[in-house]
């Protein structure tokens, strides 16, 4: 998986490409916990709008970095859910925890 990152005004953009599944999961994983332990932002978007696909792999991936984000006081959003992806956020719940914005 490819990785765009943008840090701006203390928002930390991540633009992952590809699929976010068991293949790229713990590459994934280890690039945000990376980017989390540097600590060095007040918010974190992940950008879905170059993901094509997420499995239930990636639900766990998200929310690892929730729980660590959480601890810090540093909230997770998403943006930009495809069609198949927002029905994974939707059905599993994870729209209760993180939100979707516009930014």
């Amino acid at each position: 998986m490819i990785f765009e990152t943008d840090l701006s005004n203390g928002i930390l953009r991540v633009s992952p490409m590809g699929e976010l599944d068991v293949r790229s999961a713990p590459e994934t994983r280890h690039y945000l916990d990376k980017l989390i332990d540097k600590g060095n932002f007040r918010e974190l978007i992940l950008d879905f709008r170059k993901v094509d696909f997420m499995d239930s792999t990636g639900i766990g991936v998200l929310l690892g970095r929730y729980k660590l984000l959480q601890k810090r006081g540093i909230p997770l959003s998403v943006s930009h859910l495809n069609d198949q992806i927002d029905k994974v956020f939707r059905v599993s719940g994870l729209y209760q925890i993180i939100k979707a914005v516009e930014k």
